[in-house]
């Protein structure tokens, strides 16, 4: 577990950077509407005390009328004990609705900020490409995220609640109360407010006891979140490559896989029933001790005559008040516990994109520099694997418009990393790629990406699905041998399950056809198509696309036939380099 994980509860470093998670939305352009929810809830949760005050006063006139056998009055205090129910219930009602509302907004405004973080410059690709001690963004950013924002107000709404309650019924104890006159060594000790102090030595112990007991309880939160989003994520991988499992027959070596997933699930549950059985048997008996033992301590003084029912049942009625607000950490420490968990993967996953992000901005890398020439162009380029193989070493080579051209190689040897680095996306090297500064650069990869949502979104990606008028996308689909499609526009579905590694590809270069890029840039986008498929799109493709020019990696010979240069990658022991070559009309 690292550093930050083994952060006590109350350490003043994890509160710090609980701070740092919490104080951004509260400086935020929604500070004033936030602020004034939040006062809103505040003074609601300060009106529910003030009602559990009238209602510690309503225990003693009620008690005494029982006590007494005073019929009309005991009539009275259940007619205001029902008003003082009803307002509670009434105010109780009115801030979980408010606190909820405050809770979405704080969740979506914080949402975006991590969406945003995780999503520039790239973030999110290099958080794949190299391990930074962080998993499962999108668990972290869905679920960790939901449970922060409402467990930090909860939280701390009922720390504020109990606060005030100890504020509020210390004063009424200790009046009620009086003084302990003790004997002790043949001197007279007199203890004022003696079961105020009873009150706090119960809770200052109970509260150690329950932290030394509870302890274990943040760590094995932490990994019980990480193993049930590892089982998640390997679930949706396995949906996403559903057909390729069923046909290599691997449904057993998943089977498998899930179940040992699963199985770190439940060594782990079984330890946190182990630990949160330890820690209820011990809340238990300390919550039901307090229930009787004011009552034992205040005995004697109702006994002796010196106070009537009613006192006895009010100071009932405010030592538990109080005992609960001493109580707040031994009544919340499961619930602290998995929010520390939460936290501890928030604050990783923060400084995660924080140091991704710093990297992609100050580690030199490759440099993507506008130009104004029309072409582009590769400048002392050198490719590194994310664990610091060299791939290519100091390339230098120019792609000019109009210049179709075809990218060959052994697999493997780092064409298509070059092709990341040529769109800017790839961090590991150095160098400099010049773009055109008014061209538009389009990439086609080998498996292409679909969003979810209608047909029409899907094909007309990434501009918005509205962009394009039926009529233009259904004759870009025909023009792709895609007809069976051309009436499902406003479907959605999972169009990547749904449809072949072919019909993907094919609606790739429907795509293309609608962006009208002026570069694109094919890596193996055709090579799930036959050869006759294949040369008739890129067929369409210079017909439809005069103004395109296209820079293809490929393995089939006849390709070359769309192209007019061939740059062949030659491996080498310190790195690869390209040799160019015109290729002869067929």
């Amino acid at each position: 577990m690292s550093e930050d994980t083994r952060l006590s509860i109350t350490s003043r470093a994890f509160m710090k950077q609980v701070w740092a998670l919490t104080k951004p939305y509260w400086r935020s352009e929604e500070r004033w509407v936030a602020g004034g929810m939040l006062a809103a809830v505040i003074a609601l949760n300060l009106g529910m005390v003030y009602m559990t005050v009238l209602l510690n006063k309503w225990y003693n006139a009620f008690y005494n009328s029982i006590q007494n056998r005073d019929f009309p009055e005991f009539k009275h205090q259940l007619v205001l004990f029902l008003a003082l129910a009803m307002t509670y219930i009434l105010i109780a009602m009115v801030q979980l609705a408010v606190n909820m509302a405050l809770q979405i907004r704080w969740r979506r405004w914080i949402t975006n900020v991590y969406f945003g973080e995780w999503l520039r410059d790239n973030v999110f690709y290099r958080l794949e490409l190299k391990n930074y001690g962080t998993d499962n963004p999108d668990q972290r950013m869905q679920e960790d995220l939901k449970i922060f924002t409402t467990s930090t107000l909860t939280l701390g709404l009922d720390l504020m609640r109990s606060v005030v309650s100890l504020l509020s019924f210390i004063f009424i104890l200790w009046t009620l109360s009086g003084p302990l006159n003790l004997t002790i060594g043949g001197h007279a000790v007199t203890i004022p407010g003696y079961m105020v102090w009873v009150a706090v030595i119960y809770a200052l112990v109970g509260s150690w006891l329950a932290h030394k007991i509870g302890r274990p309880l943040i760590g094995l939160n932490f990994y019980q979140q990480k193993y049930e989003a590892d089982l998640r994520f390997a679930l949706v991988r396995m949906r996403e490559n559903a057909e390729g499992i069923a046909l290599y027959g691997g449904h057993e070596d998943e089977r498998k896989n899930l179940s040992g997933r699963f199985r770190q699930i439940s060594l782990n549950w079984a330890a946190l029933i182990r630990s949160r059985l330890q820690l209820l048997g011990y809340s238990s008996t300390y919550s039901q001790l307090a229930t009787v033992f004011p009552l034992v301590v205040a005995s004697p003084r109702y006994f002796s005559g010196a106070i009537q029912l009613g006192d006895l049942m009010q100071i009932n009625s405010a030592f538990g008040r109080v005992q609960d607000a001493l109580s707040w950490f031994v009544d919340s420490y499961a619930s602290l516990a998995e929010y520390k968990a939460t936290c501890d993967r928030l604050i990783s996953f923060h400084l995660a994109i924080t140091k991704a992000g710093q990297e992609g901005r100050t580690a030199g890398g490759i440099r993507i520099s506008p130009n104004d020439a029309a072409g582009i162009a590769a400048r002392d380029l050198h490719l590194v694997t994310p664990d610091g193989r060299v791939l290519l070493r100091g390339i230098h080579t120019t792609f000019s418009p109009g210049e179709h051209t075809l990218v060959t190689g052994p697999s493997g040897s780092g064409k298509s990393t070059l092709f990341r680095a040529l769109s800017g996306i790839w961090p590991f090297g150095s160098g400099v790629v010049e773009t055109p500064g008014e061209g538009k650069i389009m990439f086609l990869p080998q498996r292409p990406y679909l969003p979810l949502g209608t047909l029409r979104e899907v094909v007309a990606y990434p501009s918005e699905g509205g962009r394009y008028g039926d009529g233009e996308i259904v004759e870009m689909l025909k023009a792709c041998r895609l007809e069976e499609l051309t009436t499902r526009l406003n479907d959605t579905d999972n169009w990547a399950m749904r449809l072949s590694p072919g019909e993907q590809q094919r609606l790739a270069i429907a795509r293309a056809l609608l962006n009208r890029p002026d570069w694109l840039f094919l890596d193996e986008a055709t090579a799930a198509l036959d050869q006759d498929m294949e040369a008739y799109l890129y067929q369409l493709l210079r017909e439809r696309l005069p103004d395109t020019t296209l820079i293809s990696i490929a393995h089939r010979a006849h390709v070359a036939a769309h192209h007019r240069r061939r740059l062949e990658l030659i491996p080498g022991a310190d790195g690869g380099r390209f040799e160019s070559t015109a290729i002869q009309p067929a």
